[in-house]
């Protein structure tokens, strides 16, 4: 009996370390086709040392460079519009005193190019530059299988910062 139990407890365990679908294959490559999805960060890396100090020091922390979102940051990318934002952290090289609007990503594109290729494990690898922000960005969003997103950003006025997220069809 005591082996029984055991054996149900280890393979209840095991299920859950199983892998999330976000989004259908179908309906996943269709968005990544069409270029036409939402990323919605659930995680921000940042890169400054300085930022991830004040986060360790902070009561309750969990000593790791890791910061959890709320819901609704992320962007959104159709064929003739790329709306982004998301929160920075870091630090920025160049200043706008007197626009508190702009702490974070917070730009629409309408002049943007994607670029698509494919790794070496068979995921989709996507190259967003827009070309009329007020920075200049590149944004690299690799999308796994399962919906699932890791996206790097690189500014010429700002450290990298990295999301992980999950894709969904656009709204």
């Amino acid at each position: 009996m005591r082996a029984f139990i055991l054996m149900i407890s280890f393979a209840m365990m095991t299920m859950s370390c199983g892998s999330q679908i976000y989004l259908d294959p179908v309906t996943l490559n269709s968005a990544i086709q069409n270029k036409e999805f939402d990323f919605n960060a659930t995680k921000a890396f940042p890169t400054n040392y300085d930022v991830i100090n004040v986060l360790n020091s902070m009561p309750g922390s969990t000593g790791t460079r890791i910061l959890n979102l709320d819901p609704g940051y992320g962007f959104n990318l159709k064929k003739d519009l790329f709306s982004v934002y998301l929160p920075y952290f870091g630090r920025a090289f160049t200043a706008n005193p007197g626009d508190a609007n702009n702490g974070g990503l917070r730009f629409e594109s309408k002049e943007f190019t994607v670029k698509q290729s494919a790794t070496k494990k068979g995921n989709t690898l996507l190259v967003i530059t827009p070309r009329d922000a007020k920075e200049n960005y590149v944004f690299n969003l690799e999308i796994f299988k399962n919906g699932s997103g890791f996206l790097s950003i690189r500014s010429d006025n700002r450290q990298p910062i990295s999301f992980d997220g999950n894709i969904s069809a656009p709204k």
